[in-house]
């Protein structure tokens, strides 16, 4: 046989050569020291993120907390504010009830003493006659 048509055990001693030549050539590779060395740096640089990782998401913990608790702290203050407002709305309330009965009562009193001046007036009227 010529060597462009080789036969199938040809083709298959080939394909084991070239199998086993990128095989030694990955062994070769992961014996190397500088490959050793990468892996290590690479090792301890994924280290490092994680414990950055670890330390900014305690930090925002702590953070998340705080907010928390400031949102609770404006919310008490805000219902204390809304609950003084209301008292003192109350307070107005009130006094401005007691202003218009008194009010009302003044207003009364003079009414009655309209109509008790003019009953005098017609009671003396009466009598002149």
């Amino acid at each position: 046989m010529s060597y462009q048509d080789p036969s199938l055990s040809d083709r298959q001693k080939n394909a084991m050569a070239a199998k086993k030549a990128m095989l030694q050539k990955f062994l070769a590779k992961t014996e190397d020291p500088a490959l050793a060395a990468r892996q290590a740096e690479r090792k301890a640089i994924h280290e490092t993120r994680v414990a950055r990782q670890a330390e900014k998401d305690r930090l925002r913990k702590i953070e998340e907390q705080r907010l928390a608790e400031e949102k609770a702290r404006k919310a008490a203050e805000e219902e204390k504010a809304r609950l003084a407002a209301e008292a003192e709305a109350e307070r107005i309330r009130k006094e401005e009830a007691e202003i218009m009965v008194a009010l009302l009562a003044e207003q009364k009193a003079a009414r009655d003493a309209r109509y008790a001046a003019r009953k005098a007036a017609k009671k003396a009227r009466r009598k002149g006659f």
